[in-house]
């Protein structure tokens, strides 16, 4: 069985972009087993997808890279007022890619369908930062404002619009090297063809998707994502 742990990667990038930085206060970054667990689901699937071991670590590696590098940045307060509503809307908006991709992987099933105004999807999202103790009871809330079918532009709207706010946070403090990470990591899971694979109720990624979203809604229920 290969061994592969996208924890023990994160920690070498982390190293590698530290030990080139003069401060030596600057805090060490980590992912917790969850994000790990998450990651090497998504790295599993991207492997089986793409049939290419060595592209599915590359996105995975990038990935890694761009979310040190922004958290150094945040750690040695680089960001403009102006950017730091950049990153809250990105922060918004990748916490509802996280509540609709585990909503279209619910079985969700009621005697009469729910139909709520677009406000209601933000009134929801409010209420779980404002009261994270009844995530499970919002998360239901949210299900219900989600179309029982899965659409793949959907997720893949969210995804790209996520992707210019990251564009736009980072602009200016990282190089078009980043930026082409970015792009290559987003333009591989914002694809219509891939989420269609992955959400195949009947395809080989059933699984992985369980652990894939299994994660995703531990990491809402404690506030993290």
């Amino acid at each position: 069985m290969e061994n592969f742990n996208s924890k023990d990667m994160a920690m070498k990038a982390q190293k590698k972009i530290l030990s080139n930085m003069a401060n030596k206060s600057v805090v060490q970054m980590f992912i917790d087993d969850t994000s790990s667990e998450i990651l090497d689901e998504l790295y599993r699937v991207s492997k089986e997808y793409t049939g290419n071991r060595n592209e599915a670590q590359k996105v995975i590696k990038d990935l890694i890279k761009v979310v040190v590098k922004i958290a150094v940045l945040f750690r040695h307060n680089c960001f403009s007022e102006e950017e730091l509503r950049v990153a809250q809307n990105f922060k918004k908006k990748l916490h509802q890619g996280a509540m609709t991709a585990i909503s279209f992987h619910e079985t969700f099933s009621c005697c009469c369908p729910v139909f709520m105004s677009y406000k209601s999807h933000e009134w929801i999202l409010l209420q779980h930062k404002k009261y994270p103790q009844r995530s499970r009871f919002l998360m239901r809330l949210f299900i219900m404002l989600v179309d029982f079918t899965f659409d793949k532009a959907v997720i893949s709207d969210i995804l790209t619009a996520c992707r210019d706010m990251l564009l736009k946070l980072v602009s200016t403090h990282l190089t078009t090297k980043s930026h082409g990470r970015i792009n290559h990591v987003f333009s591989h899971y914002s694809d219509p063809e891939f989420l269609t694979q992955l959400y195949n109720p009947n395809g080989p990624f059933k699984s992985n998707l369980h652990k894939i979203c299994s994660g995703l809604n531990k990491l809402l229920e404690e506030g993290k994502l």
